[in-house]
């Protein structure tokens, strides 16, 4: 089996005096589709926070194709999320003064794309997210559909090597997340993508090769796609259909 392309382990986080994460370790290989399922507060947003660098761990250690992320300045993990990164919110996170095809396009902006190219590299994500046609629609003018599907090709536009995606259809209804989820793994499947998939929503877990549990801060469970959960123990563990909010 090939070395992980991401690895955290011994993960502790703490929100002021409330622990988040309680030495959770992961791994996630290149090209691989990875679901952390768990009940509301049991860490899962935490982790994706620490895993793409956003936020530090108060210990343990989160290791990047080589590179000690918990240890990088911040230059270089904002250089990672323009590059190597892309990050899906529940809510996608566009910025609403900016029209679909330019929240697209922001992302290459930044890296330094010339604007005819990124505009034009944009269009054609969105149409693989089957929003072409909406390019001048500005985020309050979307569906939640629409501007998820959008948020995924911003995501995506850079090529990166890893999406994080937090929730990605718990602001849709059941054909919209479909759509999105569809239209997520297929990309990804077809650019050797590796996606982290953080959900409550065993539908959506599905989608994933291979899927963990997260209870109170720590891994419970590990299990590929279509193997029954078993716990680190040995013991049965709790199907992630039951991990719910």
């Amino acid at each position: 089996m090939s070395n992980p392309l991401l690895a955290a382990r011994s993960l502790v986080k703490a929100h002021g005096s409330t622990p988040a994460l309680r030495g959770a370790s992961v791994d996630l290989r290149a090209g691989e589709i990875l679901a952390v399922t768990g009940a509301s507060g049991s860490g899962k947003s935490t982790l994706l926070h620490c895993l793409a660098g956003i936020v530090r761990p108060d210990t343990g250690t989160v290791e990047y194709a080589g590179e000690r992320l918990d240890r990088l300045p911040e230059k270089r993990l904002s250089e990672l999320r323009r590059t190597d990164f892309g990050v899906v919110f529940q809510f996608g996170q566009l910025i609403p003064e900016l029209t679909a095809v330019d929240n697209v396009a922001l992302p290459l902006l930044l890296a330094g794309t010339p604007r005819t190219a990124a505009r034009e590299q944009a269009g054609e994500w969105l149409e693989r997210f089957g929003v072409r046609g909406q390019e001048a629609l500005r985020p309050g003018e979307m569906s939640g559909g629409q501007a998820q599907r959008v948020s995924l090709a911003r995501a995506l536009v850079t090529g990166p090597k890893v999406v994080f995606a937090d929730e990605p259809t718990g602001a849709l209804d059941s054909l919209a997340g479909e759509q999105a989820m569809t239209a997520l793994i297929h990309t990804a499947r077809e650019s050797g993508t590796a996606v982290l998939l953080i959900t409550h929503d065993a539908q959506v877990a599905a989608y994933a090769d291979r899927e963990v549990s997260l209870r109170d801060g720590v891994v419970t469970a590990e299990w590929a796609a279509g193997a029954p959960a078993e716990g680190a123990a040995g013991t049965a563990a709790e199907p992630s259909a039951e991990a719910t909010r």
